[in-house]
C-alpha cells in the first residue's frame, strides 16, 4: 500500500506566498517522476510541476519564475514553493508520484494524494 499525504494550502492574498508539501509512504521500492497538479472549478486537472528523481524539472508556462518545484529522496517527499499568488492559481492542487511498490519492482504506477485546497483571494 502506497499514500501520498498532502500539507501546506490554506487562504491568502494576492502576492503572498505559500509552501505545499507531499509525503510518499508504504511499501515504496523507488519513486520516479513527482508533480504537482491542479484542479479549479469547471476546469480540467492540469500539471503544474514536475520533478524526477535526478532534479530535472518542468513548470507549466503560468507559473514559471514564480513556483519552484524540489523533492527529498532520503524522504521521499515533493515540495512546491509558490510566490507572487494571483487569484487565477485558486484550485485544489494534487501531489502526484510515479512509484515502483515493493509488490511489483517491475512496474510502476500513478499515486495521488487527496488534495489540497489553494484559495488566492483579491
Amino acid at each position: 500500500q502506497v499514500q501520498l499525504v498532502e500539507s501546506g494550502g490554506g487562504l491568502v492574498q494576492a502576492g503572498g506566498s505559500l509552501r505545499l508539501s507531499c509525503a510518499a509512504s508504504g511499501s515504496i521500492f523507488s519513486i520516479n517522476d513527482m508533480g504537482w497538479y491542479r484542479q479549479a472549478p469547471g476546469k480540467q486537472r492540469e500539471l503544474v510541476a514536475r520533478i524526477t528523481s535526478g532534479g530535472n524539472t518542468n513548470y507549466a508556462d503560468s507559473v514559471k519564475g514564480r513556483f519552484t518545484i524540489s523533492r527529498d529522496n532520503a524522504r521521499n517527499t515533493v515540495s512546491l514553493q509558490m510566490s507572487s499568488l494571483k487569484p487565477e492559481d485558486t484550485a485544489v492542487y494534487y501531489c502526484n508520484a510515479v512509484i515502483s511498490s515493493l509488490r511489483s519492482i517491475f512496474h510502476t504506477s500513478d499515486y495521488w494524494g487527496q488534495g489540497t485546497q489553494v484559495t488566492v483571494s483579491s
